[in-house]
């Protein structure tokens, strides 16, 4: 049975895609809360001890390409399937890992690249063939789930690692994953409408292989651009705020609590932004949400208060929640539907990238300058690439889309 875009079974395949970004997500932030616990039981340096990490993202954004161009070719189930099985014997090679170079290569390679990357670039390009209507705020509530995987399975994490130790609690992570994920999987099978309705807005346009008067690599590699620069600037706050406050005399806890408002904002602002977007586009979202990033960026500049830090903190999570989704709705609007998988898992790997590198960055910044100032104009100078990207892409669209709207 073929079934339709729009349609209750399009609604229900979304509240399912919500779970396994919610479930599959956890890996990023369950390695961040073991940390003390597998630097003391392995004897390594707070550097080596952060290695899973930072192999777990790469991982992360590769397989995103991966696992993209598998879902275009046979549907999103067959990369989950694969990103179910990797995600729970990743969980439990971690948890038997006999030294911290066995525990980093089973974050890197099952958890990353085989695991969680199925359960986040895949299922949001799937989610935007599956809604023309209200596709921005279908994206928006499918990629809430890597935030709501933030807000849910750090305290569940710290209170087993407390209770049963890090090692029991990542082989129970694996034994829930491996129950729980591939039967979500499968609830995937259908693909997506063979052809969807014509757009309704105003605003939307017509996939084309002449994206903004560009050819589809160098309009994806403008994307890329963007979405590395938009995610450098963002952080900033969101890797330093803690040690931000803790340089502010204010204490680690006061800084802890403001990246959990800030990530919490981050989930209503992801919903308020796919509201927007079905009115104003995704480019028009992304300009938005680019402008209103770069004057929460510099607020931290004048402002250093307690009070004030926890307002800036709250107002960054809200302007800054709807920018990543807002590129693969970009993605549907002006690419071919049958290339969303992989386009989608590349962008959003540049997007990973930039948490990556602006995290280094301004820490490197910090080394060399001894404050946090510098760093915050670092993320305003990249956030102002991402402005200028989403600029030139919405002054070619009415030129070369009225052009292609006369050749058809």
């Amino acid at each position: 049975m073929q079934h339709l875009a729009d349609s209750r079974y399009a609604t229900t395949r979304l509240v399912v895609a919500l779970l396994l970004m919610t479930i599959g997500s956890s890996g990023m932030y369950v390695v961040a809360v073991v940390l003390p616990a597998v630097q003391a039981d392995f004897g390594v340096a707070r550097a080596d001890a952060s290695l899973p990490y930072t192999l777990m993202m790469i991982g992360f954004g590769l397989g995103g390409i991966l696992m993209g161009r598998l879902a275009d070719r046979h549907g999103v189930m067959v990369p989950l399937l694969i990103g179910a099985t990797g995600v729970a014997l990743g969980y439990a090679a971690a948890g038997l890992a006999p030294n911290v170079w066995w525990f980093a290569l089973a974050h890197g390679v099952l958890l990353g690249l085989l695991g969680s990357s199925a359960t986040f670039a895949p299922l949001v390009a799937d989610t935007s063939l599956w809604f023309v209507r209200r596709r921005g705020i279908a994206v928006a509530v499918c990629a809430s789930g890597n935030y709501l995987a933030g807000a849910i399975w750090p305290p569940i994490v710290q209170h087993f690692v407390e209770t049963v130790g890090w090692r029991q609690t990542y082989l129970g992570l694996g034994l829930f994953c491996a129950l729980t994920l591939p039967p979500l999987a499968l609830l995937m099978r259908a693909r997506p409408p063979a052809a969807v309705a014509a757009p309704m807005q105003a605003h939307a346009a017509t996939p084309s292989n002449r994206p903004f008067g560009l050819s589809l690599n160098q309009a994806q590699a403008l994307l890329c651009v963007a979405g590395l620069a938009c995610c450098v600037a963002m952080s900033m706050p969101q890797v330093h705020i803690v040690a931000y406050c803790g340089d502010l005399g204010y204490g680690a806890a006061r800084g802890a609590q403001m990246l959990s408002l800030m990530l919490a904002c981050g989930i209503a602002s992801r919903l308020i932004s796919g509201a927007i977007c079905d009115r104003i586009g995704g480019l028009r979202t992304l300009l938005l949400g680019s402008m209103l990033q770069g004057v929460a960026l510099l607020l931290f500049l004048p402002f250093d208060g307690l009070v004030s830090l926890y307002v800036i903190s709250a107002l960054f999570g809200l302007f800054q929640g709807g920018i990543v989704p807002s590129y693969a709705i970009i993605i549907r609007e002006h690419f071919p539907p049958a290339e969303a998988g992989a386009r989608v898992g590349t962008v959003l790997m540049f997007t990973l990238l930039g948490m990556a590198l602006g995290g280094w960055m301004s820490g490197k910044v910090f080394d060399l300058t001894g404050s946090y100032h510098a760093a915050f104009l670092n993320g305003v100078a990249w956030n102002a690439l991402n402005l200028g990207v989403a600029l030139l892409l919405i002054r070619r669209v009415p030129r070369f889309g009225a052009r292609a709207a006369a050749a058809v």
